[in-house]
């Protein structure tokens, strides 16, 4: 049986986000859970993660969070569709003026969201019991 231990992870530079991003690849976040405040300078996100580590199909719920979030822009991603689904592919970190930078969350179908960002602080946690889900996220070779 797969370990029900809920996964945390923080990231502070572009090897710890990769690590969060293979954790998350084929999560799935509707619009309407994608939530940018302003003034904490935080950009949060709610998932539906599969659990590649589980070793059985499992999903779990989950959320990231990025701080230091100064813009964030979306691009193909209908916001007046609130409940229109996101499928995440990666997540990605461009250097700007550093420790800053633009992090971006790429999901299927083109769209992506980029955050420009004072430096990486990430963090992943699940928020769920895991639960079975009849289907492995399938990827065309």
């Amino acid at each position: 049986m797969a370990d029900p231990t809920p996964l945390r992870l923080l990231a502070e530079d572009p090897e710890d986000l990769a690590v969060i991003s293979a954790a998350l690849q084929d999560a799935i976040a509707k619009v309407g859970e994608v939530v940018f405040e302003a003034r904490a300078r935080r950009l949060t996100v709610a998932f539906n993660r599969f659990r590649w580590e589980a070793g059985q199909r499992q999903r779990v719920r989950a959320a990231l969070q990025l701080g230091g979030v100064l813009k964030v822009q979306a691009r193909r991603i209908r916001r007046d569709r609130r409940d229109g689904v996101l499928e995440l592919l990666a997540i990605g970190f461009e250097p700007g003026e550093a420790p800053g930078g633009v992090v971006t969350l790429s999901f299927a179908g083109g769209g992506d969201l980029r955050a420009q960002v004072e430096c990486i602080d990430a963090v992943l946690a699940d928020v769920s019991p895991p639960w079975p889900t009849p289907r492995e996220p399938a990827h065309e070779a």
